[in-house]
């Protein structure tokens, strides 16, 4: 069996609509797509996954009560630093940050995943700036 080298690897771009998806389930298709564990030649100490643009963010469901109950928490770093906002809080301000941050809790929290994170583009319209440099692949999501 030959081993891949980073040479070999084959990436493409993925273009993933968010509307009305629910997180959770989109977010893990996404954090396998950045993996590369959808390819043939997957091994896990090479980063062989794919361009992730993710559009309509600003659209996607969460289920349950998570609008208004799931906080996501950060700390400054000092005493009493610690802030917390819901996830409508978040839909309001970033609507990014609700793909991003649920993406992050997937990947491996190593050099390799920070690696694969960098590779996710999140939007929260329908627009994008790579629609003219490359041509991503429509990605097959179905929730």
């Amino acid at each position: 069996m030959k081993s891949i080298k980073p040479k070999d690897i084959e990436r493409t771009w993925q273009l993933i609509d968010a509307k009305n998806k629910i997180l959770g389930r989109l977010s893990s298709q996404i954090a396998t797509y950045l993996a590369g564990k959808n390819k043939v030649y997957y091994v896990p100490y090479l980063d062989t996954g794919n361009f992730v643009v993710v559009i309509n963010a600003e659209k996607i469901r969460l289920s349950g009560k998570k609008e208004t109950q799931k906080k996501y928490w950060r700390h400054s770093g000092y005493p009493g630093g610690l802030y917390a906002k819901t996830a409508s809080q978040i839909r309001k301000q970033k609507p990014e940050l609700l793909i991003r941050n649920a993406v992050y809790g997937m990947l491996p929290k190593t050099t390799l995943g920070r690696q694969m994170l960098k590779k996710l583009h999140v939007f929260a319209g329908g627009k994008h700036p790579f629609s003219n440099k490359f041509k991503p692949q429509q990605g097959n999501m179905e929730s």
